[in-house]
């Protein structure tokens, strides 16, 4: 099959499936993003911990589905999720205490990626439920599509702006050493295309938050998208891989394309937070 369909089919799927566990309601959002947070995890320490501590590797992947999920319920249930939160901490007690058993101590300073894991990938999954949850435990995908909306605009842009301008126009890169491909261009342009959807967004009554919020609240979500991508980029680029796993055929693992949301959707949350919007 052509890369170029097989990139576009197995998008296609991938945009189905994100649509359907945001829209169809708790339960399905539950399942996707349990199931996100897994595979994530997985791909995260095959990269950087490979076969060493296989079971301290899965203990933190059940601890990480077990964050997303208690505070899954508190907050479906109504309640603040601070005291969900305060697992977290818990969890990670449980697995430093955990690797005291292990028989063989020879690679313990790799255990340390078990405790990244966690607050690279773990933390912000967990936080993900208060997007989509509302006052009183109503559920709603709504704002979590519009954050989606913007961090793939910005993709979008980037690609497009980095394709046309960003080889002979404007060849300057942005992180030429983590990340050559990268060009100025091509962050200019995802800038202006998070920008426009953010505008977008508040025209079409997608978001109810008055049209600066969304166009500033757009324009941080895309630059903390850009520091998120490079940050995986520079884990890959460590381990020696071009991809973090090869679940979507032509796009490579999750953590490929939830790279920027890591980043992008707790800055966005937090900025509707601090002008007491949501």
């Amino acid at each position: 099959m052509n890369t170029t369909v097989k990139r576009s089919l197995s998008g296609t799927v991938f945009l189905a499936v994100m649509l359907g566990g945001l829209l169809l309601g708790r339960w399905p959002f539950t399942i996707l993003f349990a199931f996100i947070t897994a595979t994530m995890m997985e791909e995260f320490y095959r990269m950087t911990m490979g076969k060493s501590y296989r079971r301290l590797q899965s203990l933190a992947v059940s601890l990480a589905i077990g964050l997303f999920v208690v505070v899954n319920f508190e907050l479906s249930d109504g309640e603040s999720g601070i005291t969900a939160l305060s697992c977290g901490f818990i969890f990670v007690i449980a697995l430093m205490v955990a690797s005291l058993f292990e028989k063989d101590h020879t690679d313990f300073m790799k255990t340390g990626f078990l405790y990244a894991g966690m607050l690279y990938i773990g933390l912000p999954l967990a936080l993900s439920n208060f997007v989509v949850f509302q006052e009183g435990g109503t559920f709603s995908g709504i704002l979590m599509i519009a954050f989606f909306s913007i961090i793939w605009a910005s993709d979008v842009g980037a690609y497009c702006f980095g394709l046309l301008l960003g080889q002979k126009i404007w060849p300057a890169k942005l992180c030429p050493t983590i990340s050559p491909k990268k060009s100025w261009a091509g962050y200019v342009g995802g800038l202006a295309t998070s920008v426009l959807a953010g505008a977008i967004l508040s025209w079409t009554g997608l978001v109810s938050f008055p049209m600066v919020h969304c166009l500033v609240m757009a324009a941080l979500m895309h630059v903390a998208g850009v520091f998120g991508d490079l940050f995986e980029s520079m884990w890959k680029r460590a381990a020696g891989i071009k991809d973090s796993g090869n679940i979507i055929p032509g796009h490579g693992g999750l953590m490929d394309r939830f790279d920027s949301a890591l980043f992008a959707i707790p800055t966005g949350y937090f900025y509707l937070m601090l002008f007491d919007l949501v």
